[in-house]
Parts: structure tokens; sequence; C-alpha cells
């Protein structure tokens, strides 16, 4: 029984890393093509606009899923797994996005 808990909790610290690993590659890609934008004079103001507003709203929900979790006992990993998912999936969805 120690077994499958000890491997239950290497897979979620291993899915951690793999999230966070994610979100910094596509964070990456986001100011790289952001950064070539601006280079070039061709980033809109809207996109100004979103890269700077971003951040508040990123943070705030981040803030809130690793709140809930901790409310409702879960673990650091479960936590940490809760607050990194709004980022991840917002700095997925801006580099898709900037990839078109």
């Amino acid at each position: 029984m120690d077994y499958f808990k000890a491997m239950e909790a290497t897979n979620s610290w291993m899915r951690l890393g793999l999230h966070y690993t994610q979100m910094n590659m596509a964070a990456a890609e986001v100011i790289a093509h952001r950064v070539m934008r601006m280079s070039r004079g061709t980033m809109s103001a809207s996109e100004a606009m979103q890269m700077v507003m971003e951040k508040g709203s990123s943070m705030a929900l981040a803030s809130e899923k690793a709140a809930m979790a901790a409310v409702k006992g879960s673990s650091p990993v479960e936590i940490a797994t809760a607050a990194i998912g709004p980022l991840r999936a917002a700095t997925r969805s801006n580099a898709k996005r900037l990839r078109g």
C-alpha cells in the first residue's frame, strides 16, 4: 500500500513539473511573438493593452483556485497545480493565438 501512495505522490509532483514547464515554454513563445511585433511596429494597440491587463486577472484567478484548493484541504502539490492551471491555460491560449 505504501508503494502506491509513493507512486501517486511522485506522479502528482511530476504532473506539476510538466504543467510548469509547459507554461514556461508557452510564455517564452508569447514573449518572442510580442517582441517581434513590437520591433517591427506591427503590434496593435489592443494587443499591447491585453499584454498589460491580462497579468492581474490571471493572477487573481490563480490565487482564487489555490485558495479554493487549500480550503478543501488539498495537499501542497494539489494547491500549486490548481494555481498553475489558469496561468498555463492563459499562456498556451496566447501562444496559439499569436502563432496564427
